[in-house]
Parts: structure tokens; C-alpha cells; sequence
């Protein structure tokens, strides 16, 4: 059953993800986290994110910006790398609560309570109208790079913040959503490069089939957005997985996850 369910939602969301305001990753780590670790389910979410963008990348690459993905994407290498330490720092904390109720044991970790803090706050880009249409000028495109890749690293949460800063950089639709891609394909590489001691020793708990046709249903759904889902409105989606997102944070953050 967690393979129909974790599929269906990769291909779902990576068909979105050319144009709505939340991605693969933002609607695929709560349903890994269902099954797995939270630290693990954000490794395996890294992996299938970045898959993806490549894929993704070989369908619009020639779009890019360069100029604007220099001036992002490089300070956003260096603040990926600082978040996803952070991340494997927080993994390795001991609980700092527990409770019992209905007979079950339940734990609350600080990197449930981030995460859960996390998802929260991006869930809000999406019901808050002055989050949603957030933007800031071309000057700021390094400190947009520093910001997104920084929570990119730490929970995989950078393509809000990273459409708020390259909305305004006078980029045409098929080079802004090109220059996106390039620049989460320059951020999964560097928090990758970090989860990998994780991944390693965890090597043998991991579910690689379930990566791979993760991967593969991503790759399928971002083909069929590419093609299919330019003109669709998608608003009211948006708040539906918004709400679904806050939902889930709290349970996790309460440990019940």
C-alpha cells in the first residue's frame, strides 16, 4: 500500500510543480515521513528531488539564465551545505519529552518539532495572500540564494522562497521556471553530498525500490505537466495541500508521527 500511495503522490505533485507554488518535495516528505524516520524520509525525498529536477532540467535546460543562476545558485551551494549539518546534527539529539496516551508511547524530537515548524510556515505562502504574492527586487537575488538554500538544506523546503526572489529578476515564464530548476538541481547536489554519510548507514533500511518507482512516477508526472498542465488553475489545490500540510505538522510536532 505505501508504494501505490507514495507513488500516486510523486507523480501528482511532479506534474504541479512546473507551476504551482509548492513542489515534489514540499507534498512528497510528509508521505515518506508516514513510513520512515524523519530524517530518513527527508534523505529519500532529497533523492527522488533531485532526480527529478534533473529529468526536468533536460526538458527546459536551455532556458536558463545564467547570470541569474550565478547570483542565486551559489551562495544557495553554500547555505544547502549549513542546513543540511544542521539536519544531521538535530537527527542525532535525543528526545526531549515523551508522553503516553491510549496505551502508546509517543516522543517529541527537536527535528520533529522543526520540521513540523517548517512546514508550517511554508504551508502559509500558499493561504496568507502577502506571503503568496511575496517579492523582492534583483539586488537580493545572493540573499535569496543564502535563505532558500538554506532551509533547502535542512528540511528541503526552498521553492517558495525561491520564487519570491526570482519573480522579479525580469525573467520570461520558460526561463524563470528553467533558472528554478537549475538552481534546485545545484542545491539537492550540495545537501546530497551531506546526507550521504546517513544514507550509507542507514543503507540497509532503506527502501531503494521504493525510490526508484518513486522516481519514476515523478519523472512520468513532470513530463505530463510539462505537456498538460500549462493553463490549468490550481489555486484552490493549492490551499487544499496548505491546510493538509498544517494538519500533518501537528501531529508530528506532538511526536504522533
Amino acid at each position: 500500500m505505501q508504494e501505490i500511495i507514495i507513488c500516486a503522490v510523486a507523480l501528482f505533485a511532479s506534474g504541479l510543480t512546473f507551476f504551482s507554488g509548492f513542489g515534489l518535495g514540499t507534498i512528497l516528505l510528509p508521505v515518506f515521513a508516514l513510513f520512515f524516520p524523519v530524517e530518513v524520509a527527508i534523505a529519500l525525498t532529497a533523492i527522488v528531488h533531485f532526480l527529478n529536477n534533473v529529468f526536468k532540467f533536460f526538458l527546459v535546460g536551455k532556458n536558463v539564465d545564467k547570470q541569474v543562476l550565478l547570483r542565486f545558485g551559489i551562495p544557495a551551494i553554500a547555505a544547502a551545505f549549513l542546513g543540511a549539518y544542521l539536519l544531521n546534527y538535530l537527527s542525532e539529539m535525543k528526545p526531549f519529552y515523551e508522553y503516553g496516551f491510549s496505551g502508546k508511547s509517543f516522543q517529541i524530537t527537536a527535528i520533529k518539532v522543526i520540521i513540523a515548524v517548517l512546514l508550517i510556515f511554508f504551508a502559509l505562502f500558499d493561504l496568507i495572500p502577502r506571503l503568496k504574492n511575496l517579492q523582492f527586487g534583483k539586488k537580493y537575488l545572493p540573499l535569496g540564494g543564502l535563505v532558500s538554500g538554506f532551509f533547502g538544506g535542512l528540511s528541503g523546503h526552498q521553492g517558495a522562497l525561491r520564487s519570491a526572489f526570482l519573480i522579479r529578476a525580469g525573467l520570461s515564464k520558460e526561463a524563470f521556471i528553467a533558472t528554478g530548476i537549475a538552481i534546485a538541481c545545484l542545491i539537492d547536489i550540495s545537501r546530497l553530498s551531506v546526507y550521504s554519510e546517513h544514507i550509507i548507514k542507514n543503507n540497509e533500511s532503506l527502501n531503494w525500490n521504493l525510490v526508484i518507482l518513486a522516481t519514476l512516477s515523478a519523472f512520468a508526472g513532470a513530463f505530463l505537466g510539462n505537456k498538460l498542465l500549462k493553463k490549468i488553475t490550481i489555486s484552490f489545490l493549492q490551499k487544499f495541500v496548505a491546510v493538509a500540510l498544517i494538519v500533518f505538522s501537528v501531529f508530528l510536532g506532538l511526536g504522533v508521527l
